[in-house]
This record gives C-alpha cells, sequence and structure tokens, in this order.
C-alpha cells in the first residue's frame, strides 16, 4: 500500500510538471509624456504596437502631459512610473531636491533655433544684426539666447525683440512683426510654413557651440532602487522602439495615429519625426544605441544651465548625480 502510493505521488508530480507554467501576469507602467501628442513621442507608440514593451513584461500606459514641470512632478511623487521631460527642468527639479533621475536623453542635439522666413535674407548669425526677433522672457530658450550671441559673436543691442508667449511669436514673424523667432527646429519651422507656403531658413543653437541636451526619460530613485530589473526591461524595449523609429519614421506616426487620431495631421507629424531623428545623437554618440548620452553633453549641459538657465551654480560641480545610464541595454 505505501508502495502504491509513492507510485500514485509521483505519477501526480510527473503531471504536474507537464502542465504549462501561468504566464506571469505583466507589470502595469506609466510613461507621462512631457505634452500633447506631436511627432517626438511616436517611438513610444510603435514600440507598443509592436509588442516590445509586452515581451518584457510591461503593460504601458502612455499618458499625455502638460509640460515637463508637471511630469516631473508626477514622477517625484510616484503617480506615473516614468516621465518624459526636458533636461534642464529635471536637473533643476532634483537640484532642489526632487528624488528624480534621468535615465536616458533621446534628444541629444539641442532643438533649439532660431526660425523665420527665408526671404529675410538671414543665412548665419551675423546677418540678424538689425532684425527683430520674438521670443518668450524666462523659458529656456531666451535663458541661453545670451550664450548664442556671445558665441556667434553678437550683442543684444545687435537685435530687437519683441515678446511674448509662443503663438504670439509665430504670428509676429507669420504676419511679418518679426524677423525671426527662438523656437523648436521639428516644430515651428514647419508651423511658419504652413501658415504662410513660404520657405523658412533655421539657425540652429547647436551649429554654433551651444547644445544644451534635451528631452530625456527619467524615474524617481525608489523606483531605481525596488524595480531596476524592469526598469532595465523598459529602457531595453524603448530602445528598440527608437531605433525602428530612426529607419521607419511613417511606420512610427501610423502606430500614434493609429492609438490616437487627433495626435495631428499625417504628414506633418511624418516630416517633424524626420526632422527630429538627427536630434537623438551627437559626434560623441552617432555610433551608440538610443538614449546613452555622453558623460560630456551632460558635464556642458549642466554647467550651461547653471551659468544661464537659474541652476544653483554647485550643481555644475556634481554633473554625474543627476543622470545614470546602467539601465540601459549593454
Amino acid at each position: 500500500m505505501k508502495l502504491m502510493s509513492k507510485i500514485v505521488a509521483a505519477v501526480v508530480l510527473a503531471l504536474a510538471a507537464l502542465q504549462p507554467v501561468k504566464a506571469q501576469q505583466p507589470e502595469k507602467v506609466v510613461l507621462l509624456l512631457n505634452f500633447y501628442l506631436y511627432s517626438e513621442h511616436a517611438p513610444f507608440f510603435l514600440g507598443k504596437e509592436r509588442g516590445y514593451f509586452a515581451k518584457e513584461g510591461i503593460d504601458l500606459d502612455i499618458q499625455e502631459g502638460r509640460g515637463s514641470g508637471p511630469t516631473v512632478q508626477a514622477v517625484a511623487a510616484g503617480t506615473a512610473t516614468f516621465g518624459y521631460a526636458d533636461f534642464g527642468t529635471i536637473v533643476k527639479a532634483a537640484a532642489q531636491g526632487a528624488p528624480v533621475v534621468t535615465i536616458g536623453v533621446l534628444l541629444q542635439k539641442s532643438p533649439m533655433a532660431v526660425i523665420g522666413l527665408a526671404e529675410r535674407n538671414v543665412k548665419k548669425p551675423s546677418d540678424l544684426k538689425g532684425k527683430t526677433v520674438a521670443l518668450t522672457p524666462g523659458d529656456s530658450l531666451s535663458q541661453i539666447w545670451p550664450l548664442f550671441l556671445r558665441k556667434t559673436g553678437l550683442a543684444e543691442s545687435d537685435v530687437k525683440i519683441v515678446s511674448g508667449d509662443i503663438q504670439t511669436k509665430l504670428n509676429a514673424v507669420i504676419n511679418g512683426q518679426a524677423d525671426f523667432m527662438l523656437g523648436y527646429l521639428m516644430d515651428q519651422s514647419m508651423r511658419i510654413e504652413n501658415a504662410t507656403k513660404k520657405p523658412t531658413t533655421v539657425i540652429p543653437f547647436s551649429d554654433y557651440g551651444v547644445n544644451l541636451i534635451a528631452t530625456s526619460i527619467l524615474a524617481s530613485k525608489d523606483t531605481l532602487a525596488t524595480k531596476g530589473d524592469m526598469v532595465r526591461r523598459f529602457m531595453a524595449a524603448a530602445t528598440r522602439a527608437v531605433q525602428d523609429a530612426e529607419k521607419e519614421p511613417a511606420a512610427a506616426v501610423d502606430a500614434m495615429l493609429k492609438a490616437n487620431a487627433k495626435a495631428g495631421e499625417r504628414a506633418a507629424l511624418i516630416k517633424g519625426l524626420e526632422l527630429t531623428v538627427p536630434l537623438y545623437h551627437t559626434n560623441e554618440t552617432k555610433n551608440l544605441p538610443p538614449f546613452r548620452v555622453s558623460p560630456t553633453n551632460v558635464k556642458d549641459s549642466v554647467a550651461m544651465l547653471a551659468e544661464y538657465g537659474g541652476l544653483d551654480k554647485t550643481a555644475a560641480a556634481k554633473p554625474e548625480s543627476f543622470y545614470s545610464l546602467d539601465f540601459l541595454p549593454k
């Protein structure tokens, strides 16, 4: 009888071993963007559509944001797992005690630029002398503007300034009240061209030694400490998604429009993403996967923020405290 019991128990165990293991439930993760949907966000939707996040055990919820500041606050408070926000905003918040860390930089070349109609005959910074430039006082563009002037040999008195919010700046250029505006090269140039049906001139800050790294992925210190493996899986999927979007911008835009048909007009979104892709790498990182920023670029950006962007100058001595590349694919 004892022998029979042992045989039955052995058979039961063997049959149990043959049963398929119940799949582990995917982990719900929120990625909070920096703003309403536009072309720059398309790669994340491509990665979700192609199942890259699901294969990493992640149930990704991509949510629109209302600015980099609120996104950083949400990540710090734990209401969003990851954020996609401006690097300068992340650093300033971290310097003031917010428990957040940048874990990958997507836009490693600054999108900041001087943008206006080509008919104004400005081909280089020195041609801006005597022109009128529209800017928004206090925003990141206007804070870095004095450095651009210094790097290009211009004085603030060489140009006339008109002030206003983003729409006011656009209208000023479109209506001829300003020759140029400070804006982002993958967005405002297209808006001006669409409104006027005329070509634009774009003078990128980064072409003249003013490169402030831009939009990045951030997470809270608690998430990094307690869910490091999940963070690595998320960044692995995000890296694959961006690599695909670099090769197939139209597919990335289509994935975003499939998720939200109101994200924008397809042709404009594709052009915007095509203008964004060259910002993914600098000369130092051109042979590296996306998100793997150069320590030199981080150091220079933090120093720039300390000198011109309102960051506490003591922060410039410890740029390594604001970011980590430990969670990126090897």
